[in-house]
């Protein structure tokens, strides 16, 4: 009668955690949030990093077990500014189980392992999304790298962002990093200030000299910081934008691949079909693809 008893709690425990996970997975993803360690626990989609100038949780979305993978490829989002002023439970794709099958859907179209990583204040990781593009926005994303390597065994990177998640790329290289056997940055955020300032331009809006288009000065621009970016052999960079852009000014990606080319590197420049009026978001997958390409070679 005991072992029986003690059998029926197991079962109702484990059928606990397993609603627990359920609804773990279920529940909206929170945004801007401070550096929490206690609640930093997920094992497979949350990593806890600490860098000299501050901490943080980093939340990743996993499409396939990257378990001893040869290379993985990273991606991260575009800015979400219009999402960070929404509810979480307002936000489309906003928890953990969207975000792992957004993943699985890019792993099975790629054809290698890929991961998602949230940017801070976004989908779960700590930090605050407004003040973006500043040096600690990419300290914890580099630190996080360098954990979730360890944490898999991870050969190489391919690093995959579109806009400001491009600008996340390009910062990430200058920090000096040599496991990244590719970079693929499309529709990239470059030369912040005078982005910021030729966007203003176009809208009618009063010059803000010196800041970017978050209103915030000195924000770390990946052009100032090139002589950063280490020379590897084999490491391919695409830059792949479109030249009517109207939110990522092409003439901006082009500057900073004609510098990539001045200090040494060899980087390829890339124009794209891309949907109108905007012409920011690139057609046929063309980011995905490249990366994939890469990671295969």
């Amino acid at each position: 009668m005991w072992v029986s008893f003690v059998l029926m709690i197991v079962v109702m425990l484990a059928g606990a955690a397993n609603a627990l996970e359920r609804n773990d997975n279920t529940t909206a993803l929170l945004w801007n949030t401070p550096a929490d360690k206690a609640t930093c626990t997920q094992p497979t989609s949350a990593l806890w990093v600490e860098f000299g100038s501050g901490q943080a949780c980093i939340r990743y979305f996993a499409g396939a077990a990257p378990s001893r993978a040869p290379v993985v490829i990273v991606m991260f989002h575009g800015d979400r500014n219009i999402e960070m002023h929404r509810a979480p439970e307002a936000i489309q794709g906003n928890t953990l189980a969207a975000k792992v099958r957004q993943a699985a859907a890019m792993t099975r179209r790629a054809g290698v392992p890929v991961v998602i990583m949230a940017r801070p204040g976004t989908y779960g990781s700590s930090g605050n999304h407004g003040q973006r593009r500043q040096a600690q926005e990419f300290l914890a994303l580099n630190a996080a790298l360098d954990d979730l390597r360890q944490r898999y065994g991870i050969g190489q990177f391919v690093l995959l962002g579109h806009s400001g998640g491009a600008t996340v790329t390009a910062a990430l290289l200058t920090l000096g990093r040599t496991d990244v056997k590719c970079a693929v940055m499309t529709s990239g955020a470059f030369d912040l200030v005078q982005r910021a300032q030729m966007i203003r331009q176009s809208k009618g809006l009063p010059s803000r000299p010196g800041r970017d288009t978050n209103g915030l000065l000195n924000p770390y621009d990946p052009g100032q910081h090139i002589d950063g970016i280490k020379k590897v052999p084999g490491r391919e960079l695409f830059i792949i934008g479109n030249p009517d852009d109207q939110i990522a000014p092409f003439s901006l990606q082009q500057g900073f691949y004609n510098a990539l080319k001045r200090a040494g590197h060899e980087p390829q420049l890339i124009e794209a079909a891309a949907v109108p009026p905007a012409n920011h978001q690139l057609r046929n997958d063309i980011g995905l693809k490249t990366a994939a390409g890469c990671a295969k070679d």
